[in-house]
């Protein structure tokens, strides 16, 4: 069995290398991909080079020990089924829909504690949306929203959009979206917010100061942008919390620590799925959050917001979209022929 795997192999360069699959070992399970879904964030840090060095991948990951370097096979939303097992293997999960925090390849080797497998409830398309589910279902762990705030998001890509659609079903007061790109804005105005502002407006301060004029309490910054942050500080309230769910990769932040933030006890908070928030570590693990993150995923249905689709053979195009079109995409999908 052969295996095609999507490899970055420089910036703005991506291969698919053929490689054979060694054979199935007892306990251990082989899956054909049908789709995976490129992470429009992270994996565009890596498309362009902006990774930082000496960081490790992603030790969660299988097959992402090391640090970022080219040439690098990554993702981490795979969806397939289960065409073999090893000798050893759990038989069930033959034949089997499930997923996987998986590189981009048409088949891969894996064993089956490493597999979730999807409700049979949704489909595909639906599934490869988990990543970003889980760390929506995160950042809303690491926000704690009380009844009746008031809360910014900034930043309406997927996981934008997902935390969004979270927050809309806490009763707050009031819910704010920012994104520069009208399709982004379209999506967040479906979920039901009270506004989503135009971020390139450039009154934008004074928009959101008309709609908020004692700050938010709560500010989620997932635009991937560090000149998000001085918006992030500008409208939060005394006391409020900022919850930072971007990852800048190379991309530094000139923060403005003198004027507002000094006296007004704002916290910032780092939120990265890979742990969970360690005041709830002692009644919540990995496994109950996934079903939390299955529910919600039931619930928002986001393959609403799947615009593009590509062959794995054609995936440059769908980077290369993703890199110089962004306003034009929300989630982009890689189909593998079965």
């Amino acid at each position: 069995m052969k295996a095609q795997t999507l490899t970055f192999i420089a910036p703005r360069q991506v291969e698919i290398i053929e490689r054979k699959l060694p054979p199935l070992r007892a306990g251990e399970v082989l899956v054909q991909t049908l789709v995976s879904a490129i992470s429009p964030g992270t994996e565009m840090l890596i498309y362009r080079g902006q990774f930082p060095q000496n960081v490790p991948v992603d030790e969660c990951f299988p097959g992402m020990e090391g640090a970022f370097h080219y040439p690098l096979a990554y993702g981490y939303a795979c969806v397939g089924q289960v065409l073999a097992t090893g000798k050893q293997a759990n038989t069930e999960f033959l034949g089997k829909l499930v997923f996987a925090f998986q590189p981009h390849a048409s088949h891969f080797i894996a064993k089956p504690n490493a597999l979730l497998p999807i409700p049979a409830s949704l489909p595909p398309e639906t599934a490869c949306f988990l990543p970003n589910m889980e760390t929506a279902v995160n950042l809303a762990q690491d926000a704690a929203p009380i009844l009746g705030e008031r809360a910014l998001v900034l930043g309406q890509g997927v996981v934008g959009l997902l935390a969004a659609a979270l927050l809309r079903q806490f009763p707050l007061e009031t819910l704010v979206t920012t994104d520069f790109y009208p399709l982004r804005r379209a999506a967040s105005q479906s979920l039901g917010v009270n506004f989503s502002l135009d971020a390139g407006r450039p009154d934008l301060d004074a928009a959101i100061r008309q709609i908020l004029p004692s700050g938010a309490d709560l500010t989620l910054e997932v635009s991937g942008s560090p000149l998000a942050l001085d918006t992030a500080i500008e409208h939060t309230t005394f006391s409020g919390r900022i919850v930072l769910g971007s990852w800048y990769g190379q991309k530094t932040a000139a923060i403005p620590l003198g004027g507002k933030f000094h006296r007004s006890r704002i916290q910032i908070l780092s939120s990265q799925v890979s742990t969970i928030r360690p005041e709830l570590s002692g009644r919540w693990d990995k496994s109950r959050r996934f079903r939390v993150a299955w529910e919600a995923l039931a619930r928002i249905r986001p393959e609403q917001w799947i615009t593009h689709r590509f062959p794995l053979q054609k995936a440059h195009d769908a980077y290369r979209l993703l890199d110089e079109h962004p306003q034009d995409a929300i989630q982009v999908l890689l189909e593998y022929p079965v």
